[in-house]
């Protein structure tokens, strides 16, 4: 059932990334910043959560769940140490995926062999 979950509530985050595009004048850039900012907001207000415990990789993978890792490290940090954690604890949170993100893009890149497009 899990399975489930996590193919409806992804697929449902998809499908409102592709209206997005289709039918309004947005450009990508700022449909992916808005899921991320939206991510943080849903978060914020204790939404997020019970929806990442539902549809686990569903709603963790794609960016509001991105936006919702920075917050909640940003909480966990301020807890820990006061005011810089603000600056801090969305970095902490998320450092292992961008980092993973960065080394395995760099592989794909040394394995790869680009060719020209024309």
């Amino acid at each position: 059932m899990s399975y489930l979950w996590a193919f409806v509530i992804g697929g449902a985050i998809c499908v409102v990334g592709q209206l997005l595009l289709d039918y309004t004048a947005l450009s990508p850039a700022r449909i992916l910043t808005g899921y991320v900012v939206a991510g943080v907001v849903l978060s914020a207000a204790g939404l997020y959560q019970p929806l990442a415990d539902l549809a686990g990789a569903g709603a963790s993978v794609p960016l509001l769940g991105f936006g919702h890792l920075l917050a909640q490290g940003v909480c966990r940090a301020v807890d820990q140490t006061g005011l810089p954690g603000a600056f801090t604890g969305g970095l902490c949170a998320a450092s292992g995926g961008v980092t993973a993100s960065l080394v395995f893009a760099l592989l794909a890149a040394l394995v790869g062999h680009s060719r020209d497009q024309n």
